[in-house]
C-alpha cells in the first residue's frame, strides 16, 4: 500500500471517528419506555437527492455532536452523516396500502415516533387524533450530562395530520392536491426558524433551535430541530381531557426526570413532591415568558390547547411566529377556520395553560379530575399573577436600558417599582395608540397599524437629558411617530399633551430613583442606559416581515454561494440582529466593516431588507 494510500485510509478513518455520535441519533428515546400510549411508530426510509443547505455548527458543538475544534465547514464525511441520520421519509399508511415497493438497504433499523398531543384544529377536541401531522422524533441525544430531543418536519404525513382525519382518510406523502397536511416543508419556512430561534436564542428569549436544513430538487425540505425537551403542555394536555390518569402520569415522569437531568428541577424529596415541582416551574416559565412575549412585541400563537409553546414557553414551530417592530396590538393569525389571539392576549392564554396544570397535577395526586373552572383562583394561577408582574417590570427596565446589577437592586424597593409602573402605563398609552385607517387584511391575518414607536423615544429621549435638551411636545412626538402615523394621527391634544408630560416625568422619575439606590449621579446612570439602549432599541431591527424577505433573498441567491459561505452570511447577520447588550457574538464581531468581501453584497441587501421593515409586523 502506498503511503498516499495509507493516508487517505488514516484521515476517512479519523473522520467517521469524528462523526460517530451521529449513530446515537436513530429514532430511540426514553419516553418509548415512560408511554406506550404518547406516540405512533413509523418505519422511515432515507429519502434521496437530499443536499445539506444548511448546517448548525454551534449547536452541533454544543451538544457534543462534533468535535469543538472543527472548522465550520462542511466536508464530504459530514455531509453523507447528517444525510443518513436526517434525510428521512417515513412509511406511511398510504404507502403500505399501496404496496409501494423501497429498496431494503435505505430503510432505518429502527422506527421512529410521530408523538400525540392535543391540537385545537381537530374536530376532536380531547386527542384522540391529533399530534405530529409531518414531523417525528429522530431521537435523543445525551453528552456531559445534558440531555437533548430531536425532531424533523417534512417526514412525510402521518395519520395524525388535520388532513388524514384521524387515519380515515390515507395521505400520500407529497400529494400536489393537499396543500396543507401533504407532509412536506419548505426551505425558506427552515431558514426563517433557523435565523429567528439562534437571534431569540442569544437575547435570552426560550425557543427550539434548528440543527439542519435538507433540500430537494422538487423544492421541499426537511427542518431538523433540537431542544434540551421537546415536551409541550399539549402531551400532557390530550392524556388530561381524555381522563387517561396512567399516561399522563407517565408523560409527566418522563418530562420531570428530563428536567432533573438536565438541572432545571431539583430532585424532589417525595413523588407527590415531583409534580409539584412541576407546577412550580411551569407556573414560573409561562408567567416569565408571557411578560417577555408582551413587552418585546413578540407574537407567539398560544392557546388552550398548549399546542404551539414547549413545557419552558419556549419558542416552535416559527410558522404562526411574528416579531414586530411597533405595537401591534390588534394583529391576529388567520388559521383557516379561526383567528389567532393577539399579543394583549397572550397573558391570558399563558395563564390558562397554568390553571390547566393545576387541574392536572390535582388530578395524578387526587385521581379525582375535578372542573378546569374551580382552579381559576388556585395559588398557582394567582402566583402567576404576581410573577407576570414582576417580570413585565423587569423586562420593561431591560428595555429602557438598565442592565440586571441595576434591576435586581432597585425592583426590591416599593417606590421604584411604583415609578416603574407608572413609565409602563404611560409608555402604554402611546403603544397602542392607532391609526384611523383601522382593521385591514394582511397576508396571514389581519392587522391595525400602530403610530407612535417608544423604542425609538427610550433610545433617543436619554440622549436628549443627558445634553440637557428640554424637548417641546412636537419634538417628543416626531421622535415617536412611526411611518404608519397621518398628520392627523399624532395631533397633540389636551389629553396627548397631558401623556407627554407624564411619560417625561415617570421617565425622569425612574432615572432619578436608580440613582439614589445606586448611591451614584443621574449622569452615570444615562450614560449607562444611552449606551445599552442604543442597541437594544435600534431603529433598524428584524421584524416578521423582514425575516420572510430576508429569507426569501437569501433563498434567491443560495446558488451563488458555498455552504461555508451561507453558514459564514447567517452568523454575521444573526450576530448583527442580536440586540442584546449582554451577548458576545461567538463568529466573529458586530462591526459591518468587518464583514468578509465574499457575502458583504449580500449582507448589505439583507440589512437594507431590515431597515425598510422595521415598523412591520
Amino acid at each position: 500500500m502506498s503511503s498516499k494510500h495509507q493516508q487517505r485510509v488514516a484521515q476517512t478513518s479519523n473522520t467517521d471517528t469524528q462523526y460517530k455520535n451521529f449513530d446515537r441519533i436513530n429514532g430511540q428515546h426514553p419516553l418509548r419506555d415512560y408511554c406506550k400510549d404518547a406516540y405512533i411508530d413509523y418505519r422511515s426510509r432515507v429519502r434521496a437527492e437530499g443536499k445539506v443547505f444548511y448546517f448548525n455548527f454551534h449547536l452541533a458543538k454544543e451538544m457534543g455532536l462534533i468535535p469543538r475544534s472543527h472548522p465550520y465547514s462542511l466536508n464530504r464525511s459530514l455531509e453523507e452523516r447528517i444525510i443518513e441520520t436526517f434525510s428521512l421519509q417515513i412509511i406511511n399508511e398510504y404507502d403500505i396500502t399501496n404496496g409501494v415497493c423501497f429498496d431494503a438497504k435505505t430503510i432505518k433499523p429502527y422506527p421512529y415516533m410521530a408523538t400525540r398531543y392535543l391540537q385545537l384544529q381537530h374536530k376532536d377536541k380531547r386527542g384522540l387524533t391529533s399530534g405530529d401531522g409531518r414531523s417525528m422524533w429522530n431521537g435523543w441525544y445525551s453528552e456531559n450530562g445534558t440531555s437533548w430531543d430531536v425532531s424533523s418536519c417534512g417526514t412525510g404525513t402521518t395519520r395524525l395530520s388535520p388532513a388524514a382525519q384521524g387515519g380515515k382518510v390515507m395521505i400520500k406523502t407529497g400529494d400536489p392536491d393537499v396543500s396543507y397536511g401533504n407532509g412536506l416543508a419548505s426551505p425558506d419556512d427552515g431558514l426563517m426558524a433557523a435565523i429567528m430561534s439562534e437571534i431569540y436564542y442569544h437575547s435570552e428569549v426560550p425557543t427550539e433551535r434548528t440543527l439542519a436544513i435538507i433540500t430537494y430538487p422538487d423544492g421541499s425540505s426537511v427542518n431538523v430541530r433540537a431542544g434540551k425537551n421537546l415536551i409541550r403542555p399539549a402531551h400532557m394536555f390530550n392524556h388530561l381531557k381524555q381522563g387517561n390518569l396512567e399516561s399522563l402520569k407517565q408523560v409527566a415522569d418522563h418530562y420531570i426526570d428530563r428536567e432533573i437531568q438536565n438541572g432545571t428541577i431539583a430532585p424532589p424529596k417525595s413523588r407527590q413532591d415531583r409534580y409539584k415541582k412541576m407546577l412550580e416551574k411551569v407556573t414560573h416559565d409561562f408567567a416569565k415568558v408571557a411578560a417577555l412575549f408582551e413587552t418585546d412585541y413578540i407574537f407567539c400563537w398560544m392557546d388552550w390547547d398548549g399546542d404551539n409553546i414547549l413545557m419552558d414557553g419556549g419558542i416552535i414551530d416559527y410558522g404562526s411566529i411574528r416579531q414586530f417592530g411597533l405595537f401591534h396590538q390588534e394583529y391576529r393569525y388567520d388559521d383557516v377556520e379561526t383567528f389567532s389571539t393577539n399579543i394583549t392576549e397572550q397573558r391570558n392564554k399563558a395563564r390558562y395553560i397554568v390553571q390547566t396544570f393545576a387541574q392536572l397535577v390535582d388530578f395524578i395526586k387526587s385521581k379525582q379530575r375535578k372542573p378546569l373552572q374551580s382552579f381559576q383562583h388556585s395559588d398557582s394561577t394567582l402566583q402567576f399573577d404576581r410573577l407576570f408582574d414582576h417580570y413585565r417590570n423587569y423586562y420593561t427596565l431591560r428595555k429602557v436600558g438598565f442592565s440586571d446589577r441595576i434591576i435586581e437592586k432597585a425592583l426590591h424597593k416599593p417606590s421604584f417599582v411604583k415609578h416603574t409602573q407608572n413609565l409602563m402605563s404611560s409608555l402604554r398609552y402611546f403603544e397602542a395608540a392607532k391609526s384611523e385607517t383601522g382593521l385591514y387584511e394582511v397576508t396571514d391575518g389581519v392587522t391595525w397599524d400602530a403610530i407612535f414607536s417608544v423604542r425609538d423615544f427610550l433610545r433617543e429621549y436619554p440622549i436628549f437629558m443627558s445634553d440637557g435638551t428640554d424637548l417641546s411636545d412636537d419634538q417628543i412626538i416626531e421622535i415617536m411617530r412611526s411611518d404608519y402615523a397621518t398628520d392627523e394621527d399624532v395631533l397633540i391634544s389636551p389629553y396627548r399633551k397631558q401623556k407627554i408630560d407624564e411619560l417625561k416625568s415617570s421617565y425622569n422619575a425612574v432615572i432619578s430613583s436608580a440613582a439614589e439606590i445606586m448611591s451614584c449621579g443621574r449622569e452615570k446612570i444615562l450614560n449607562e442606559v444611552i449606551e445599552r439602549s442604543t442597541l437594544i432599541n435600534r431603529a433598524e431591527r428584524l421584524t416578521g416581515d423582514g425575516l420572510i424577505h430576508t429569507a426569501n433573498h437569501i433563498i434567491n441567491n443560495k446558488d451563488a454561494l458555498s455552504s461555508e459561505q451561507l453558514y459564514e452570511l447567517l452568523r454575521y447577520f444573526i450576530d448583527h440582529e442580536t440586540l442584546n447588550p449582554d451577548y458576545n457574538p461567538q463568529f466573529k464581531e458586530r462591526d459591518d466593516a468587518k464583514i468578509p468581501s465574499s457575502i458583504a453584497r449580500i449582507f448589505n441587501k439583507l440589512t437594507s431588507l431590515v431597515e425598510s421593515h422595521r415598523e412591520t409586523i
